[in-house]
């Protein structure tokens, strides 16, 4: 089975986290062994989404969700940064500003949707407001009930504009959470990253898994799946999400656009200058 299948999750089923093993790494045991796997993935992986600029007939957005510490900037650095800044980006969903709160909630979102070939990440996302809102009571359970099918209509109109949607759920355990707090408190160039909810909201951890279960059980769609991947071990994150980006883009068939000018006339010109030169 390829990555693709092994870590989607269908649609219509129901998830449970908690029977889905964050250490789980493929049979792969060596870091060694994996990197090059990884490495041969991201110089494929650019190939792809240079072709998807070049033909300029559709874009792509990632989004990458998971519980704090559970990698997303470390995804976006050793897996998403193989692409071409020219044509990718990276939005960032934090705490909604004055301006986005007085629109609905995914006006943020789709201001920052990808164009026709540009590839957009998403470091949290309009999930947010199926998260965070409903943990910590930010609005009535009857509001962001609705939520799962305003995103799921939200993202069905995205595609079938031709824009293809791939979402990641970083899936680490509560122990190795609490790991990660303690190397970032033990690294001083990691303390930017330390927040003062960290550790309260630790005692949600239920409450967050429950929440993420619903979410991937009502929003992974034919058009826009979900993904879990396993990240306790951060290089099997790294692997499983660079392979299965270059399965999905593989299966576009995506072609270079013809050439806009006669190439002939111009590699006649150019033998002509040649001589000159």
């Amino acid at each position: 089975m390829n990555y693709f299948q092994r870590f989607l999750i269908k649609p219509g089923s129901k998830v449970q986290l908690s029977d889905i093993d964050p250490d789980f790494r493929n049979g792969h045991e060596s870091k060694k062994d994996a990197l090059k796997i990884i490495e041969r993935n991201n110089l494929r992986l650019r190939e792809l989404q240079e072709l998807l600029y070049a033909e300029h007939k559709r874009s792509l957005l990632i989004c990458l969700q998971a519980i704090d510490t559970g990698g997303k900037d470390g995804t976006i650095s050793h897996v998403l940064g193989a692409m071409n800044p020219q044509g990718c980006r990276v939005a960032s969903f934090r705490q909604p500003t004055s301006l986005e709160r007085d629109h609905d909630f995914l006006w943020r979102a789709h201001r920052d949707v990808p164009a026709k070939g540009e590839v957009t990440i998403f470091n949290r996302s309009h999930y947010e407001d199926v998260l965070v809102v409903r943990i910590h009571n930010l609005a009535p359970k009857a509001t962001w009930l609705k939520h799962y099918n305003q995103i799921n209509d939200f993202e069905k109109n995205l595609s079938e504009n031709n824009t293809h949607i791939i979402k990641f759920f970083l899936h680490i355990s509560k122990d190795e959470q609490l790991r990660r707090f303690k190397e970032r408190l033990d690294d001083p160039t990691k303390h930017w990253k330390i927040s003062a909810t960290d550790y309260t909201d630790r005692t949600r951890w239920d409450d967050y898994i429950t929440a993420f279960d619903d979410m991937l059980s009502e929003c992974s769609t034919k058009h826009a799946p979900w993904f879990v991947i396993p990240a306790n071990y951060k290089w099997f994150r790294d692997l499983a999400i660079s392979q299965i980006m270059v399965e999905y883009l593989e299966a576009l068939h995506m072609k270079c656009p013809p050439p806009s000018v006669n190439i002939e006339q111009i590699r006649k010109k150019y033998h002509s200058a040649k001589k000159k030169a």
